[in-house]
């Protein structure tokens, strides 16, 4: 189990600065297949049997990002989602992407 999800993620205001690339890589370690686009989003890719099982797997995230106060971009294909996190108020990552992520990994395991 990661550290991360252990944490809990904390409401970001503006002007909070995004994480630096530095601090992208120390915190990318602790996630699984997640990847880093630009240093301002991370994202990754699942496949699943069938549509209802992968809109099973959603329903679990939707209830961790609301508990998390965190709210990931979902795009689904009929078996195949993509997610992807990043703080909208700091226009690009903190560490409640990489928390959320650490969450949604728990979650398909």
């Amino acid at each position: 189990m990661s550290d991360l999800a252990q944490k809990t993620c904390v409401a970001c205001e503006g002007g909070t600065p995004p994480l630096t690339p530095e601090q992208i890589q120390q915190l990318l370690p602790q996630v699984n297949d997640w990847q880093v686009l630009e240093n301002k989003h991370i994202e990754k890719n699942f496949t699943f049997k069938d549509f209802k099982e992968l809109m099973q797997f959603v329903n679990r995230v939707a209830d961790v990002a609301e508990a998390e106060g965190h709210h990931p971009d979902l795009h689904i294909f009929y078996n195949k989602l993509r997610i992807e996190l990043w703080t909208h108020a700091v226009k690009g990552l903190s560490e409640n992407d990489f928390i959320l992520a650490a969450k949604i990994d728990e979650l398909s395991n």
